[in-house]
């Protein structure tokens, strides 16, 4: 990296699928989250540290592979899926590309609704580009338990090779811990082999604490991924929730030592962002969070201010916003 930070990095081996751990109350109860320190934490991490030229540069790169790229709309239809899908195939043009000094790039997945899945799987056929998918009755998640994991085989059966699920939010603000943790367990058994993120829905859980008790129960049952938001609430990813998480992230590695992933989701546009999270995730955890398969992104239109980033690295000129569309 001394020569041209802007590169792949060499591809490592994943971690050992999550198995979770038996429901352990103890681990959290006791727990108390200063907000005071959080949000002072929080508002340090991007001015104590700084990447500029060619290393922000790489970190964009970076970001980029770590990025489900998605369409969540009511009026999404085949063909905006299929020119998503072929952004996600080629995230940067050819030119910045080869000015970067970069091969080949991808981003992490292509997140869509359940009925959308089998076009972006024929899509990204070849690509390596896995697809994953929202079920649960997403964004709310307030249907009968059977229909939400009929919804996880459906989307499974169509290809998808991860699950972004919902959580019922009531068990979590009434400290109903134990039910939250039978729900994300049927959940993740349903999943079968397609790996199971699962979305705490931050911006209603109303405090840190029950962010960072929720984090640890979907742990315990068995999620590969903790999220934060469905990007559908009144207040998504922020830094202190993402911090409070991931926190939460460290300790049960160090009780468990199982391995788990983060994803925030939901107002996250800009690189500037990009930056921040990945700041985050090197601060806490170190490195090897950064990489794709310990750290997404759920995001779309962020990957068109990259490219917009990575275009003035390498002309010094800046373009109009509406020449990088996703779709």
């Amino acid at each position: 990296m001394t020569s041209n930070p802007v590169q792949q990095a060499a591809p490592l081996p994943s971690f050992e699928r999550m198995t979770g751990t038996r429901f352990d109350p103890s681990w959290f109860e006791a727990h108390h989250v200063n907000l005071s320190a959080t949000e002072r934490r929080a508002a340090t991490l991007t001015t104590r540290r700084t990447v500029k030229k060619d290393w922000q540069a790489a970190w964009l790169a970076q970001a980029i592979t770590c990025i489900d790229l998605t369409t969540l709309a009511g009026d999404d239809t085949p063909s905006r899926v299929q020119r998503l899908c072929a952004k996600a195939r080629q995230p940067l043009r050819d030119d910045i590309m080869a000015a970067l000094g970069l091969d080949a790039l991808r981003v992490g997945a292509v997140c869509v609704y359940p009925t959308m899945v089998a076009h972006a799987v024929k899509a990204l056929e070849g690509s390596g580009v896995p697809v994953a998918s929202v079920a649960t009755g997403f964004p709310a998640g307030l249907m009968p338990l059977s229909l939400r994991l009929a919804e996880i085989n459906y989307a499974v059966d169509q290809g998808a090779s991860e699950v972004d699920i919902v959580i019922t939010r009531e068990y979590a603000l009434t400290g109903q811990w134990s039910k939250l943790y039978d729900e994300i367990a049927a959940m993740r058994e349903a999943c079968g082999p397609a790996h199971m993120k699962a979305i705490l829905a931050t911006g209603d859980l109303q405090t840190l604490g029950n962010v960072y008790k929720a984090s640890m129960v979907a742990m315990q049952a068995g999620s590969d991924f903790i999220k934060t938001s469905t990007g559908k609430e009144g207040l998504n990813a922020t830094l202190p929730v993402s911090l409070t998480m991931v926190r939460a992230l460290r300790d049960f590695r160090e009780k468990s030592g199982q391995i788990v992933g983060f994803k925030p989701a939901g107002g996250i546009k800009s690189a500037k962002d990009a930056i921040a999270w990945l700041i985050l995730m090197k601060e806490e955890l170190g490195t090897r969070w950064t990489r794709n398969d310990l750290f997404r992104f759920g995001a779309s239109s962020m990957l068109g201010d990259i490219e917009r980033q990575l275009e003035h690295h390498v002309t010094g000129r800046y373009s109009a916003a509406n020449r990088h569309a996703m779709a």
